[in-house]
Parts: C-alpha cells; sequence; structure tokens
C-alpha cells in the first residue's frame, strides 16, 4: 500500500500575528535580553511595556505630559535630539533589534533629561502598548523598505496598522514619516486610498526643496544623511487623525 504523502502545514506569518493578542515574544536566548535588563531603569522588554497600557501618564512618568512616540528608533540620532530639546513632551522610543537596542542604551544612560522610556518590542503592538486615545504624536523615520516584492507583507504600514494607529492618536494626533525609498512610500499612499480617518497634511517626493522650513526638514537621522549625500530624495508625509 503506498503512504500518502503528509501534508504540509502552512506557516503562520509572524509578522502578521504580531498584531494580534495571541502574539508572543521569543526573546530569552538572545544574549541581550541578559544585558538590556542593566537599564531596566528605562528600558522595558516584550510585554512589560504593555503591562502600562492606557497608563503612561500615571504609572510611568508621574505627570500628565502629551506622549509621543517613535517606531523604529535605529540607533536613536532623533529620539536623543528630539528629547533632550523637548522637555515637554514624554518620549517613548521602540524597536525590536536586540544588539542595536543595547548599544542605544547605554547612549540614553547619559543624557541629562529624562524625560524617555526605550522599549524593545513591535511597531505591530501599537494598540496594546498603548491605550485609546493616548498618543499625541507618532514617528516614523526611514524604515526597512522590505523592497523584494516577497517580503512586502513584512512592511509595517498596511491597512491593519492605520487601525491600530488610529486607535491610539488622540483626536489631532499626527503621525510624522520619512523615508528614502520611493516605492516603499508609493505603498503607503496606496495603502491610504479611500482612508478617511486620516488627512494627509502634507506629501512630498521631496521634502528639502517643498518644505524646507517644515520640522521635518530641520533633523538628519544616520541614514538620512548617507541618502542625502548620495542626492536622494527624501520623501515625507504628516497624517493627522480625524477622531472626534
Amino acid at each position: 500500500m503506498t503512504e500518502m504523502p503528509k501534508e504540509k502545514k502552512k506557516k503562520s506569518n509572524n509578522d502578521d500575528l504580531a498584531f494580534k493578542a495571541e502574539f508572543k515574544y521569543s526573546s530569552s536566548k538572545n544574549p541581550y535580553n541578559d544585558r538590556l535588563q542593566v537599564f531596566d531603569q528605562f528600558v522595558l522588554q516584550d510585554e512589560q511595556g504593555e503591562s502600562h497600557q492606557g497608563k503612561w501618564s500615571q504609572e510611568v512618568f508621574n505627570n500628565e505630559l502629551p506622549l509621543e512616540v517613535e517606531i523604529g528608533s535605529g540607533y536613536g540620532h532623533f529620539m536623543i535630539e528630539h528629547t533632550q530639546k523637548d522637555t515637554g513632551h514624554n518620549f517613548i522610543g521602540l524597536d525590536h533589534r536586540f544588539k542595536r537596542s543595547f548599544h542605544l542604551a547605554k547612549k540614553l544612560a547619559k543624557l541629562e533629561h529624562k524625560n524617555f522610556r526605550y522599549l524593545r518590542a513591535r511597531g505591530e503592538r501599537l494598540s496594546f502598548l498603548f491605550g485609546e486615545s493616548e498618543l499625541t504624536n507618532v514617528y516614523y523615520f526611514f524604515p526597512d523598505p522590505w523592497p523584494k516584492a516577497r517580503h512586502h507583507k513584512k512592511r509595517l504600514f498596511q491597512k491593519k496598522f492605520l487601525d491600530e494607529l488610529y486607535k491610539v492618536l488622540k483626536p489631532g494626533g499626527l503621525m510624522f514619516i520619512k523615508t528614502d525609498h520611493d516605492g516603499y512610500f508609493e505603498w503607503m499612499l496606496d495603502e491610504l486610498k479611500g482612508e478617511k480617518r486620516f488627512s494627509l497634511e502634507i506629501k512630498t517626493f521631496d521634502l528639502r526643496e517643498e518644505f524646507p522650513s517644515h520640522f521635518l526638514a530641520s533633523f538628519q537621522t544616520k541614514f538620512e544623511k548617507i541618502f542625502l549625500e548620495k542626492q536622494i530624495k527624501i520623501k515625507a508625509m504628516v497624517l493627522k487623525s480625524l477622531k472626534k
């Protein structure tokens, strides 16, 4: 009797799962997981951040200042400059890369103003990390564009993310975006088609030519400097929540 071939199980898309309640982090085996615990006075890892959902002002910052979040803080150039210049906001940076998070934490530990926290977490978890209308601004600068078509599903900016963003932004809250990648920028614009929950306050394929005095043109991240040196135009947009 011929043995029937076993049916292959479909692999679950962990990036899609990250938007769901049942998602679990698996970071205990990474050596930087323990090393980051040295900075536990301002670094929260994995589900730790989600325990403060909707209560960051009361439980963590102990004030009522507006709360801002940067998704994908990377090397921390924007986070460091922005938090030290603007102490009128509470700021949370997040990234899921271990080694980069550890090196950034070492820099953050030396800063004068401590109006921030850093999360080793994923941007897909936005509505699990923050409560309804808890955020004033969200920043998203030079994310991985996942340029290959088979990887497009890994891009953060999609309909599911817009659902999360709308939940956590205050009425009139803003999302600031910069990217060097034409394809990802066009993808974002395509995802926004028919979107009635946000207004597109600015949209530009050449930030410094069209909006040289805008806030987004007032600073450069590490990657941005490299792109500008290569004469790559910076694409940018600002979304505004139309929540009442």
